[in-house]
């Protein structure tokens, strides 16, 4: 296949998925219903495209990267992946893609870390003239040189997840679909991986397909949002747009060094205190100002000993689009 700036990795062409759910209904009679998991969804995503696809739990964002991958056969429509079509071609698209579930792995489970790594490239059929010199660039880039020979069993979460990623790119696929990759991740395990995904991205041009509910993960590594809603599209476009569509609110909370009264800023609202003053809230829209903003603007007025930032929920999000469309 000629690779293209504008190659097509994934085609998406008003896929569907039904599934038949049978439940009691009084003692004996069973009743069945159709469940429209994906409901007539059609995108395209090019090559070295980063981009994040998210909804609610239950949406239909895993029925459509098991259709992707090849796991499941879609009820109707047309699905192509890496120019394969994912069922009849599956082997062959496996040479092309690598998945990371967050909540399973492809790592051998009593095997030591490097040992894991090592099978994946001959299973890939990777020479080892090839394999070596790819392995030991994700070992310094994911920092895994450590616990190389630690079994996976007693790896912490942030180290296992760093192996993942590294396993399922041992064999340099075009397309990396991530399935909630930072999920219980402390804030320095989401950083690393995250820049490390930004570097392979600008090294090999991989294609990024990224589900989470982690917002901070979009924003770092995505320039384009696919939101989806009980199976169907309904959204399609960058970040910003997306922003300015739903206009949620951020919440910033501050710990101040001393008690006081409420403190109000131009940029944002004060919304809360709690601690007699020593902690308090303020709301602000992203698409008017920025965190690092109205931090600034506190902290002219108190001195602040610590802070969060509370992201709008992706139900909320959803939800919010949903009710607008």
């Amino acid at each position: 296949m000629t690779t293209m700036a504008s190659e097509s990795i994934i085609e998406l062409d008003d896929l569907r998925r039904t599934f038949v759910v049978k439940a009691k209904a009084g003692l004996v009679r069973r009743t069945r219903r159709e469940v429209h998991a994906v409901d007539g969804i059609s995108a395209r995503i090019d090559r070295g495209e980063a981009v994040g696809y998210i909804g609610a739990n239950g949406a239909g964002k895993s029925t459509t990267i098991k259709m992707l991958t090849g796991i499941l056969v879609p009820s109707s429509g047309r699905v192509r992946t890496c120019g394969f079509e994912p069922v009849p071609q599956r082997r062959r698209l496996a040479r092309e893609i690598g998945v990371v579930f967050g909540q399973r792995s492809q790592l051998w489970w009593d095997l030591p870390l490097g040992e894991s790594f090592d099978i994946l490239a001959a299973i890939h059929q990777l020479s080892p003239a090839d394999a070596r010199p790819r392995i030991e660039q994700l070992i310094e880039g994911l920092e895994l040189a450590a616990f190389l020979n630690t079994p996976v069993r007693q790896l912490s979460l942030g180290e296992r997840m760093r192996g993942e990623v590294a396993a399922a790119l041992v064999h340099r696929p075009r397309l990396l679909i991530l399935d909630e990759p930072t999920i219980g991740l402390d804030m320095i395990s989401k950083e690393r991986l995250r820049q490390f995904l930004i570097a392979e991205r600008a090294d090999h041009g991989t294609t990024l397909l990224l589900t989470t509910h982690d917002m901070s993960d979009i924003e770092r590594l995505c320039e384009r949002v696919l939101v989806v809603d009980h199976g169907k599209l309904a959204y399609d476009g960058t970040l910003e747009g997306l922003s300015r569509r739903v206009a949620l609110q951020r919440v910033l909370v501050v710990d101040l060094a001393e008690p006081q009264g409420p403190v109000h800023v131009p940029s944002a609202s004060n919304i809360g205190s709690e601690l007699n003053g020593a902690r308090q809230s303020f709301s602000f829209a992203p698409d008017r100002t920025t965190a690092a903003a109205v931090l600034a603007e506190v902290s002219a007025r108190a001195e602040i000993r610590d802070l969060t930032l509370t992201e709008p929920a992706i139900e909320d999000i959803v939800r919010t689009l949903y009710h607008r469309s």
